[in-house]
Order: C-alpha cells, then sequence, then structure tokens
C-alpha cells in the first residue's frame, strides 16, 4: 500500500473517530434527567461489549461444541462471582480440554 494511500485512510479514520467522541458533547450541553434514557445509557456498554466478545468466542474455537461448553462454564463462574481472570483461565482450559478429547475420540 501507499504510503500516501494509508495516510489518508489514517486522517479520515482519525477524524470519524474525533467526531463520534465529540458531537455528543456539542448536541447535549445539559445533564440529562429522563430516566429511560439514562437506564438506556447505562446498559451501553455492557450491550456493545457482548456485541463485540460473543461472535469471538464462537469463531475462536475449532468446534462450536467447544464453544458452547465453553461459554456455559463462563456463564456458571460469572453467576457465581468468580474473578475475571478465574473465569478467563477455567474457561480456557475447559476448551482445551474438551476439543483435545474430541481429537482423541475422532470427532476433530
Amino acid at each position: 500500500m501507499d504510503m500516501l494511500i494509508f495516510m489518508k485512510y489514517l486522517v479520515i479514520m482519525a477524524g470519524v473517530t474525533y467526531l463520534i467522541r465529540v458531537i455528543p458533547f456539542i448536541l447535549v450541553r445539559k445533564e440529562i434527567t429522563n430516566e429511560r434514557f439514562k437506564m438506556f445509557l447505562n446498559y451501553v456498554p455492557y450491550t456493545v461489549l457482548s456485541a463485540m466478545t460473543i461472535p469471538a468466542i464462537f469463531t475462536a474455537t475449532k468446534s462450536i461444541v467447544s464453544a458452547v461448553i465453553g461459554t456455559a462454564v463462563a456463564v456458571v463462574l460469572g453467576y457465581l462471582n468468580k474473578s475475571l481472570l478465574a473465569v478467563a483461565a477455567i474457561s480456557c482450559i475447559v476448551v482445551f480440554v474438551v476439543e483435545y478429547i474430541m481429537k482423541l475420540v475422532g470427532v476433530l
């Protein structure tokens, strides 16, 4: 890729990112008092995080079965209020073990 084209893309991307962050400050100058809208804004980070994470979970493994089992383990551990590190580590280990067993059995 030509460096000039890359720099154009970089400047455009930086401008769009900056505008996305600045426009709410320009349009909304006073405190938001609508309770429903405040509740909506409170859930946006969790929704975005889920929308980015869930598809990655199911495409990162070799089998959908290991992804489902790993996700189920993560949900249960999260429900039991385990730490984020414990949930991530144990879920990864479970996926690894499930895929290893599936490979031994001949499914993968």
